[in-house]
C-alpha cells in the first residue's frame, strides 16, 4: 500500500471495466489508487489510465508484466470468461488480492484451480456478483434471515430477456466466453437464488440448451448481428435438485418470445411464506412478499431503487457498494460478501446444465 491506500491494477479495460469497476473504484480515492492498466488493445489501456489512473499510471498489453510490479496490492480481472482462471491463478502466485468478474470460470475444473490458488496465497478473493447489493435484494435477504419464508424448498432463478442479444464485444464468441446467456446472465440469477436459500449442496442437474434464434434479430434491442458469428446458445434451462431435496428451476435467455422478461431475479417458495423479485432490462426492480395472516392471503410489495443489472453512477448503486465493501474487506481483513466457495458452486451447476444437454443424461454429483 501507499499512504494507506490500496494500489490496484486493472486487467481488461473493456465494457465491464468502464461500466462498473473503474467508475466505482474512482469514488473511493481515500481507499485506493488505480496505478496500472492492461489490455490486449493498447488504446483501451491508455484511455482508461488517462481517465481513471493516478499520475504516472502504467499501461501494459501483457498482464504478466503488470503482475511483476510488487507495489500492486490488488488486481481486478475483467477479461472474457475463458481468461479468468489463468490470470487469477497467476495473480495469486504474484501475491495479489483478486476481484474477478462473473462468472468465476467457464469450467468447474478451472474454478477449483482458482480457489486452490487463493488459499495457497492466503489472499482475498471475490467474484463480481454486484446484484447482491441491490436495495430489494438486501431487503429480501433480511426477510430470509428473519425466518419470514421458513424453509425454502422450491425456487426459480430468472434471467430471461425477450429479444436483447448483446451485439458488442465477444458475447457471441464461444471460444472466448465459453457460452451464451446461461453463463452470462444466468449466473447472476443462480447466484442470488443459492445465496438466498443458503444452500450450496447440489445433488443432480438436468438441462436443455437451445440454438433457435441465431438469425432472428428483428426487434432486437441492441440491433442486428451476423448470424455466421453467433456461436453460443440463445436459451438454456436447468432443473437442479439439492441434497436436501430442495429444487431450483433456472431459466436463461437472451431472446425468448415471451412477455414475462426478468433478469437477475428470483422466486422463493418457503413453508411460511414466499417472495418474488421482478424486473430488469429497464423495468424497475420490485420485491413482493407473500404469506397468510389473519385468515387471509397477504401480498406486500417493496419497490427497488434501480432497474438495470449494472448501476447508474449514483452513490448507492450496486457497483459502488460492491467496490466499497471489497476494498474495506481487504483493509480491515474481513470476508467479502461474495465468497469463492459460493461462486464455485454456481460454475459447477452451470457446467452441469451444458453437460446434461450434451449427453442427454442427468448429471449427478
Amino acid at each position: 500500500m501507499k499512504n494507506g491506500k490500496l494500489q490496484i491494477g486493472i486487467i481488461g479495460c473493456g465494457g465491464i471495466a468502464n461500466q462498473k469497476h473503474l467508475p466505482s473504484l474512482s469514488k473511493f480515492p481515500d481507499l485506493c489508487e488505480l496505478v496500472a492498466f492492461c489490455d490486449l488493445i493498447p488504446e483501451r489501456a491508455t484511455k482508461a489510465a488517462e481517465k481513471y489512473g493516478v499520475k504516472g499510471a502504467k499501461t501494459y498489453t501483457d498482464y504478466k508484466k503488470l503482475l511483476e510490479d510488487d507495489k500492486i496490492d490488488v488486481v481486478h480481472v475483467l477479461t472474457p470468461n475463458v481468461a479468468h482462471a489463468p490470470i487469477t491463478v497467476d495473480a495469486f502466485a504474484a501475491g495479489k488480492h483478486v476481484m474477478c468478474e462473473k462468472p468465476m470460470a467457464h469450467t468447474y475444473a478451472d474454478a477449483k484451480k482458482m480457489v486452490a490458488a487463493a488459499k495457497k496465497a492466503k489472499k482475498k478473493f471475490t467474484i463480481g456478483y454486484q446484484n447482491r447489493f441491490r436495495d430489494e435484494v438486501t431487503a429480501l435477504r433480511k426477510a430470509v434471515d428473519s425466518g419470514f419464508l421458513g424453509d425454502v424448498y422450491f425456487a426459480k432463478a430468472h434471467a430471461v430477456r425477450r429479444r436483447a442479444v448483446p451485439t458488442w464485444g465477444v458475447f457471441p464468441n464461444k471460444a472466448l466466453q465459453g457460452g451464451g446467456p446461461l453463463i452470462d446472465i444466468g449466473t447472476h440469477a443462480l447466484d442470488l437464488t443459492l445465496w438466498m436459500m443458503g444452500n450450496y449442496k447440489p445433488a443432480q442437474v438436468s438441462g436443455s440448451v437451445f440454438w433457435k434464434m441465431a438469425d432472428k434479430f428483428e426487434g432486437n434491442v441492441f440491433g442486428d448481428w451476423d448470424p455466421k458469428t453467433f456461436e453460443v446458445e440463445d436459451s438454456a434451462f436447468g432443473f437442479i435438485k439439492m441434497e436436501n431435496g430442495a429444487t431450483i428451476f433456472l431459466e436463461a435467455s437472451w431472446a425468448l418470445n415471451t412477455t414475462d422478461a426478468k433478469e437477475a431475479a428470483v422466486t422463493l417458495c418457503g413453508v411460511e411464506g414466499g417472495a418474488e423479485i421482478k424486473g430488469g432490462m429497464g423495468a424497475p426492480y420490485k420485491l413482493v412478499l407473500n404469506t397468510a395472516k389473519y385468515g387471509k392471503l397477504i401480498d406486500e410489495e417493496i419497490a427497488g431503487a434501480g432497474g438495470v443489472a449494472y448501476f447508474e453512477g449514483k452513490g448507492g448503486d450496486p457497483g459502488t457498494l460492491e467496490a466499497e465493501q471489497w476494498l474495506k474487506c481487504i483493509l480491515n481483513d474481513t470476508k467479502p460478501l461474495v465468497l469463492p466457495e459460493q461462486a464455485i458452486v454456481v460454475t459447477q451447476i452451470l457446467e452441469a446444465i451444458y453437460k446434461s444437454h450434451a449427453t442427454n443424461e442427468i448429471v449427478r454429483f
